[in-house]
């Protein structure tokens, strides 16, 4: 009984037979199915000419022109002198509706410091309405040594204050000492008898600092709800661009993370020891009778 049960079992597994097929191919399959989405997602992925140009004019496809955007990033990071061709296209992302390309168009913009267009795009994206676009405008300006975003510069060294936008019933998603993502949400508003709920959502990565307000509490338009502390990667790019371009308006700011700031690594604190030096280096220079 035993041999004939072996050969029935082995008959079964023949490596020809259509179930033994369908049991080695699919893993197969989905190995490879995973493979090419993480390929054409990941923004590592090198894009020819012809795509680059037609992610960065159709920008239907976000996730797509964020990569080609990346992608200019890296080449003009390496020096690489046919990027130029596509500087317009780049100029025209940082006056888009969407404030995602806006943002990262001024970053990139920040990697050509010779381009005088790309100077002047970026003083005016100073006055954007979204933050994270006004900062990343600030830093880039930086690379131009512009002190023109310096007040910005600052900004990204303070806490957020999140407002209610309207009046309602506040209901808390995220609690103190939460990290927390650029968009993420911090607390839910409703009305009632309105079936629209309004999400107030972090316009910065960082954490939680502080609740204003009670769970449940009813609140109006303009009240306070929170408050955001910036992430550590937001300060330390903000010190070294101060390191730059600061006065000693920046002062306060800058020592206090000099002489440590909870939460933030002891990285931030050199960082802002030598921002400190070189600011208080340039005020001296400027009063120097020459």
């Amino acid at each position: 009984m035993t041999s004939d049960s072996s050969r029935a079992r082995r008959a079964n597994f023949q490596p020809g037979t259509p179930r033994n097929t369908f049991i080695f191919v699919v893993p197969i399959l989905v190995v490879l199915v995973t493979f090419l989405f993480w390929y054409q997602t990941w923004f590592g992925r090198p894009l020819s000419d012809q795509e680059m140009g037609q992610y960065l004019s159709d920008t239907s496809v976000p996730h797509k022109t964020q990569h080609a955007l990346a992608q200019l990033s890296n080449r003009m990071a390496r020096g690489d002198a046919t990027t130029g061709r596509w500087y317009p296209q780049l100029i025209s992302l940082a006056g888009s509706k969407q404030p995602q390309f806006r943002s990262m168009a001024a970053w990139v913009m920040g990697q050509d410091n010779r381009c005088e267009a790309f100077h002047r795009t970026l003083l005016g994206l100073l006055d954007d309405p979204a933050p994270l676009v006004r900062w990343n405008a600030a830093l880039a300006l930086a690379r131009f040594s512009d002190p023109a975003g310096e007040q910005q510069l600052q900004a990204m060294l303070q806490p957020v204050r999140l407002d209610a936008p309207r009046a309602g019933r506040l209901e808390f998603r995220a609690r103190e000492g939460d990290s927390m993502q650029s968009g993420g949400i911090v607390a839910r508003l409703s009305v009632a008898n309105d079936g629209n709920p309004v999400d107030v959502v972090s316009p910065i990565a960082g954490s939680v600092a502080r609740l204003a307000a009670k769970d449940g509490a009813q609140v109006g338009a303009g009240d306070a709800i929170a408050v955001i502390s910036p992430a550590e990667t937001q300060v330390f790019e903000a010190l070294r661009a101060l390191l730059l371009v600061g006065h000693a308006a920046s002062l306060d700011e800058v020592d206090r993370f000099a002489v440590g700031v909870p939460g933030m690594s002891d990285r931030v604190r050199q960082q802002a020891l030598l921002t400190a030096q070189a600011i208080r280096q340039r005020a001296t220079k400027s009063t120097t009778p020459h």
